[in-house]
């Protein structure tokens, strides 16, 4: 015997193997492109940005979410010849804002970036000219 119950938010249910001796009846509905529940990208058919798509990482609910809401819509719908130049003061409060949650926005520091990659093209070199001394020495 067949029977459902409920269990908090969850429903439970519990069918027999005569239940799934019968072919389904359920029917499958067409994919509605304007469901605004479906997943649709980051971008919707009607152009408008969907703030719920996975892509966002979470950035647009995170505590500086109405910065990047606002940097991103402003880059978005920008009609400048170079694309967001018009955004710039948007930009920088979502920069801001992010300074503050170092732990939620990690920085990379692009000088210990550059330092790094330049002692590892330095080291190549000097590599190869101590194993030609080796060779040459020997």
């Amino acid at each position: 015997m067949s029977y459902c119950r409920q269990e908090g938010k969850d429903r439970i249910i519990f069918a027999t193997k005569e239940d799934h001796e019968t072919p389904s009846s359920a029917e499958l509905v067409a994919d509605d492109p304007d469901d605004p529940y479906e997943e649709q990208g980051l971008i919707l058919p009607n152009g408008d940005i969907n703030w719920n798509c996975p892509c966002l990482g979470g950035m647009a609910s995170g505590p500086c979410g109405e910065q990047f809401k606002s940097a991103f819509s402003c880059f978005h719908y920008s009609t400048e010849e170079i694309k967001g130049s018009d955004c710039v003061d948007q930009f920088r409060a979502m920069q801001e804002c992010m300074q503050k949650y170092p732990d939620l926005y990690p920085q990379e520091d692009e000088n210990e970036e550059k330092e790094k990659s330049s002692k590892d093209l330095e080291a190549v070199p000097m590599e190869a000219s101590a194993a030609k001394q080796e060779k040459t020495s020997s």
